[in-house]
């Protein structure tokens, strides 16, 4: 047995919103508020660059020493003689 669906009543009003404890401005003051954004995107990819090039940098250090070329070397050849 389903449950009957309820019905909808009236839509309450909105309770008002004091304007002094707002944390954003109003939209006709948010752009002098948040300052202009001119050149943003081409610093955040210029710093997204700048890191995916230092992270590149430091893997290709790990992977390319010795330790590691030797584990990976190792974890082939275990894998390719495996006995199934």
């Amino acid at each position: 047995m389903s449950p009957q669906p309820a019905v909808p009543g009236p839509t309450p009003p909105p309770v008002p919103r004091p304007t002094h404890l707002r944390l954003v401005p109003p939209p006709r003051r948010r752009r002098r508020w948040l300052g202009g954004d001119d050149g943003m995107s081409t610093v955040e990819y210029a710093i997204g660059t700048i890191a995916a090039a230092a992270f590149a940098a430091l893997l290709y250090a790990v992977i390319s020493g010795d330790t590691v070329l030797a584990a990976l070397t190792d974890l082939v050849q275990r894998s390719l003689t495996a006995a199934f």
